[in-house]
């Protein structure tokens, strides 16, 4: 497993990218098909299919022994001594742009709360795909905490708004409202790990294909956790 540290934007705010990191990885494409159909995602703003994992389905064993593994990195690069889970599923983008609502074209934070940690395992080989990171110009904000949350949600449903009218898809580098601080790109296989705080969006390429299967789509694990004591 080759890890790499990027500290990013102004804010320094760190994420982490760890290549090879699971010696079965397809094995956790097959969990994923397994549990497909995936439903269509209606508690968040995510673009498309999630299966959440429960305790009951086989797949959870994948989840502990990830964040097994991942427990170091937490401890070192984040120093937590421990960790809660909060939640974990499998997700497939499959909204297509014209069909996106104005919250979905614009970056997002997941949570205002530095301590909470996101982590998505790619589990795909699809091309010019990836998470990238923002700086809101007319905020200057690149994460969200309490302070600033409601203010930066407001803005962000404006943006939408005005993007909407303009016809666009997906969040990406021409965003008039958004400049991009760091992208990591998709890789099968690639764990990346960063505060939910952080402003950021999933790049969605000109060609991709939308599908629905776990083996054919972008199929990722999407893990997120609560730091306890740490101090990101």
């Amino acid at each position: 497993m080759k890890v790499e540290r990027h500290d990013i934007g102004v804010s320094g705010s760190r994420v982490l990218l760890a290549d090879d990191f699971l010696a079965n990885a397809d094995r956790v494409v097959d969990l994923a098909e397994a549990l497909a159909p995936f439903p269509e995602e209606k508690e968040t703003a995510y673009p498309g299919l999630r299966r959440q994992i429960s305790p009951g389905d086989e797949a959870s064993a994948y989840v502990m022994a990830l964040l097994r593994q991942v427990a170091p990195l937490l401890r070192s690069e984040f120093g937590a001594p421990a960790f809660s889970v909060m939640e974990a599923s499998f997700s497939l983008v499959t909204t297509r742009p014209e069909a996106l609502r104005p919250v979905q074209r614009v970056p997002h934070f997941d949570f205002d709360d530095p301590n909470v940690i996101a982590i998505i395992h790619h589990l795909h080989t699809i091309e010019d795909s990836g998470t990238a990171f923002y700086r809101h110009i007319a905020t200057g904000l690149e994460c969200a905490d309490v302070s600033n949350s409601a203010a930066l949600r407001a803005a962000l449903r404006q943006d939408g708004l005005r993007l909407s009218e303009m016809e666009t898809g997906f969040a990406d580098d021409t965003n008039p409202f958004c400049e991009p601080v760091f992208f990591a790109a998709a890789r099968f296989n690639r764990l990346v790990m960063y505060q939910g705080c952080l402003l950021h969006s999933g790049r969605i390429g000109p060609g991709f294909a939308y599908d629905r299967a776990p083996r054919n789509g972008r199929l990722t694990a999407n893990i997120f956790v609560r730091l306890n004591g740490g101090q990101p």
